[in-house]
């Protein structure tokens, strides 16, 4: 059962709700204040993630390779365009604020949608738990989500409630694909998957408060590439080694 995905989209849901009923009663400096500590832990999570780390040379070469194929492809473009898709069915019954402009809205609800369905974090959480069953990377990124979704739901209202739905149906494919996975991963590749979606959330938390603006969507398949050359470097390039 994936307890950590169904923990992430009632984050969303609940966090969108308490933030349209509550969101009146938040100063400014609250707002701020909750942003950088979400962005801390996230680099606290990056940094727990990378720490057992099996094969150092394999995630670095992972990370390189991985984010030029999603420059090259121009993924984090095509995660826009997606995103605003979605954006454009739900201002279909979701109209702006009253205190916001309908322009501003459309761009700020794309940048939410990215963040809660096409973060890496979100897609490496999601991976791990299909893999070996441990949530505790979503669980902690759902703890984040929640209060996440509150300050935009004081924002931008109940419709972020409404991103649950696609984020549900992009985590649970992700979930039953990393089945397919499992038979063919070995420990020390897991260890380095682990690493590597570390690396991302490092990204994803410089990113939250702007200290610097990482392509987190560009760098997504990091995730698809480590574990290939994690098995190529233990066991074609390390016995070359030695």
């Amino acid at each position: 059962m994936p307890v950590g995905v169904i923990t992430n989209i009632f984050a969303i849901l609940f966090g969108g709700i308490a933030g349209t009923l509550g969101g009146k009663l938040m100063s400014d400096n609250f707002k701020e204040g909750l942003n950088m500590t979400f962005s801390i832990c996230s680099i606290c999570m990056g940094i727990y993630a990378i720490a057992p780390l099996k094969n150092l040379a394999a995630v670095i070469f992972a990370v390189i390779i991985g984010t030029s194929l999603g420059i090259i492809f121009h993924l984090g473009k095509a995660v826009n365009r997606g995103a605003q898709g979605m954006e454009r069915f739900i201002s279909r019954f979701v109209k702006a604020p009253a205190q916001m402009d309908q322009k501003t809205f459309e761009t700020t609800l794309v940048t939410v949608i990215v963040l809660f369905c096409a973060s890496g974090t979100g897609i490496y959480g999601t991976l791990t738990e299909g893999i070996n069953g441990d949530a505790t990377i979503l669980i902690s990124k759902s703890i984040l989500d929640f209060f996440a979704a509150v300050i935009f739901g004081a924002n931008l209202g109940a419709v972020i409630s409404l991103i649950a739905v696609p984020q549900f149906i992009i985590l649970m494919i992700i979930f039953f694909l990393a089945h397919i996975i499992v038979p063919l991963t070995t420990p020390d590749m897991i260890l380095d998957f682990k690493a590597a979606g570390g690396v991302l959330m490092l990204a994803s938390g410089f990113r939250i408060t702007k200290i610097k603006m990482f392509p987190t969507a560009d760098m997504i398949p990091i995730m698809v590439v480590i574990m290939p050359i994690s098995w190529l470097w233990t066991n074609i390039i390390v016995p070359l080694i030695h």
